[in-house]
């Protein structure tokens, strides 16, 4: 089928059918997804990414990032990293196209570093090098806020949030029945459809959601002919019971299975990878104390198996074959004396486990080798409002990893507004650890022995708002990094130390991961907006000085890896109140070092974006957008390709 012919014909079928209805709102003051019912009330704005507890956002002491609905939809995103690289201090670097590789930075942290959530459940993969969880296949779905929070945030996440959190909440339903859809096509072959339906009851509210996402893609290395696809399919699901007064049950699910194409190293290949992923979340939340006390106990898994394969193997096609399984289990209570007064406390207990192998190309049968690491937690953070318009809190965290033992973490905060959130002046210490991954311990290239790496950070920030007209706002940050797990290689002469020998085995190895490395970063972003009358504009710079400490290493100094020092992004536009919304963007990404260590660097590259929507009825929008206009030859990672000049048109509606 002809992309515009599948575009028009359902474009035209969805809007005979839904035109009738009116779409919803955004309510902006709904509980989070791990947030019990029953929770004190926040104002328009809440957080859950920092606190895991809706809190108002001119009494948190950390600076976060907010998407909400309306931001979502202007962007017209169609990976969730499209979206964050439009905040400030985030950057990426991707091997090709939509579902190759993919490393999201924060603040110059790496990707393995940063948390990601989706509706309260925490998603990670085992088998991972790192242990953290892969962007390259989280596509916008049924996604309605983004939170993004920098720095080390351990306290309330554990272990990996050294770098910061990213927390996504899918759509909750307002209406007792409701739906929604999106459809769009473009460059490449491009089509993406999702849909949702769910309703809301005194006695239950339910929300499920479909999306499937096909493109002929690019080729993955910029040296390459052949074009390198991307499929997957993905859903998800929350249900909140109200079974009595105060107590409720909530189950929720996330589900998605994506075959990619990618190159080697020297070009075009046949290969192809296939990843499958779930997540699944049930929890009970009961009040206590006349509501004072809010608990929520429950727990959540998430797996991941991923396969690649060679087609050119005369015997056995596939090459590698990963499992990676995470299980927690979790207690949070919030304690809430007075309006002046709260606290929140949990216990948790997380189970990792990884099976990976790497076959050969013959018929012996493989076997899939099983490790395991457990870890027991225990965290509380305090908030108190002393003086009007002045908050403080404080924290601490006990991990205890049945590898390397215990690790404790501390944070304390200020927020101060005098005059009810126009200006706002916050302060914040955090400190954070990220555990060593089964990969980097156990791997044919691991080291058993290795201890976790640690962040110590700081920031202060202000933001000024002047009405709906003007809001501008500045933060400077910093974050030391110790005990860095990095790959380190061996000696090509003389004798091997016993570290290039896989353990228990005369073997020996070209390479192995240890505590090696010392960071540090720092930085000043900038944001601001403004409107006047149908006019707008908007945009973000950040500086990020982020360098190799390791004392006696060639690199020290150096900036590190695909991390820019400048980034800016900027839209300016008209919003009409006939429905129409046109806007130019750009962004920017500076110069980096390809690699840690050697001269090989990526040149730095603007890129320009068209966008447009109307609303055509109360319900129903049109979009259309050019990514890349000038069609700018640029790469974030060398020898690899990225995105030119493509176009996309769509529809969409909330009915």
């Amino acid at each position: 089928m002809q992309v515009k012919q599948y575009l028009t014909s359902t474009a035209a079928t969805l809007a005979l059918l839904f035109s009738a209805n009116p779409a919803q709102a955004l309510n902006g003051t709904e509980a989070a997804p791990n947030v019990p019912e029953g929770a004190p009330e926040a104002t328009d704005n809440i957080l859950v990414s920092a606190l895991r507890t809706p809190v108002a956002v001119e009494r948190v002491s950390a600076t976060v990032t907010v998407l909400d609905e309306s931001a979502i939809v202007a962007l017209q995103p169609i990976a969730l990293t499209d979206a964050l690289l439009r905040t400030p201090g985030v950057s990426m670097s991707r091997n090709g196209g939509y579902g190759t590789t993919t490393s999201l930075r924060i603040r110059g942290a790496d990707s393995g570093e940063t948390v990601m959530v989706i509706d309260g459940m925490r998603l990670s993969d085992p088998s991972a090098t790192a242990g953290g969880y892969g962007f390259s296949n989280l596509l916008l779905d049924d996604v309605d806020r983004i939170e993004i929070l920098g720095g080390p945030q351990s306290i309330l996440w554990g272990s990996d949030a050294t770098g910061g959190v990213v927390n996504v909440r899918t759509r909750r339903p307002t209406a007792p029945l409701e739906g929604s859809f999106a459809v769009e096509a473009g460059t490449h072959d491009t089509i993406s459809a999702r849909a949702g339906v769910g309703g809301s009851s005194d006695l239950i509210d339910w929300r499920l959601s479909a999306s499937r996402f096909t493109t002929d893609g690019i080729s993955a290395r910029s040296n390459g002919t052949e074009d390198d696809g991307f499929q997957r399919s993905a859903a998800s699901g929350t249900v909140t019971l109200r079974v009595a007064p105060g107590v409720s049950v909530d189950l929720r699910g996330y589900w998605a299975d994506a075959t990619n194409d990618f190159d080697g190293t020297s070009g075009d290949t046949l290969a192809y990878g296939k990843t499958k992923e779930w997540s699944g979340y049930a929890g009970v939340n009961f009040a206590l104390l006349d509501g004072r006390l809010v608990n929520r106990i429950a727990v959540l898994q998430n797996e991941t198996d991923r396969e690649n394969y060679d087609p050119t193997r005369s015997i056995r096609q596939i090459t590698f074959d990963a499992h990676g399984r995470l299980r927690r289990y979790e207690y949070q209570g919030t304690l809430t004396l007075n309006d002046a007064v709260q606290a929140v406390f949990g216990a948790e207990r997380e189970e990792q486990r990884m099976t990976t192998a790497s076959p050969a190309n013959n018929a012996a049968p493989y076997a899939l080798k099983p490790y395991a690491v457990d870890m027991d937690s225990l965290y509380a953070e305090l908030r108190v409002t002393p003086l009007r318009g002045l908050t403080l809190d404080g924290g601490a965290r006990y991990d205890h990893q049945s590898r390397f033992g215990g690790q404790t973490v501390w944070s304390a905060g200020a927020a101060y507004t005098p005059n009810e959130g126009a200006t706002v002046l916050r302060a914040s210490y955090d400190e954070g650890f990220k555990a060593p991954s089964l990969y980097q311990m156990y791997s044919i290239y691991g080291t058993a022995g290795l201890a976790p790496q640690k962040a110590k950070g700081w920031e202060l920030g202000a933001e000024q708002n002047f009405g709906k007209a003007l809001r501008l706002s500045a933060t400077w940050f910093e974050r030391d990094t110790d005990n860095l797990i990095d790959f380190a290689y061996c000696p090509t002469r003389g004798t091997l130390p016993a570290e290039c020998y896989i353990p228990g085995t005369t073997t020996s190895r070209f390479g192995y991961y240890a505590n090696v490395k010392a960071a540090t970063a720092r930085g000043l972003e900038l944001a601001g907006s403004a409107r006047l009358g149908v006019l707008f504009a908007e945009g973000n710079y950040s500086w990020t000085k982020a360098e190799d400490r390791t004392e006696g290493a060639a690199t020290y100094g150096r900036q590190l890896q695909r991390v820019p020092r400048h980034m800016a992004n900027a839209e300016a536009g008209v919003d009409l109140p006939q429905g129409l919304r046109a806007s130019v963007a750009a962004r920017y990404s500076g110069r980096t070092f390809n690699a840690a260590t050697g001269t090989a660097t990526l040149p730095d590259y603007w890129l320009i974006d068209l966008r447009a929507q109307m609303r055509i009825k109360e319900n129903l929008m049109l979009q259309g957008r050019v990514e890349n206009l000038t069609d700018k030859d640029y790469e974030t990672a060398a020898g690899y390709s990225a995105l030119g000049r493509t176009v996309y048109v769509g529809v969409r509606s909330r009915f």
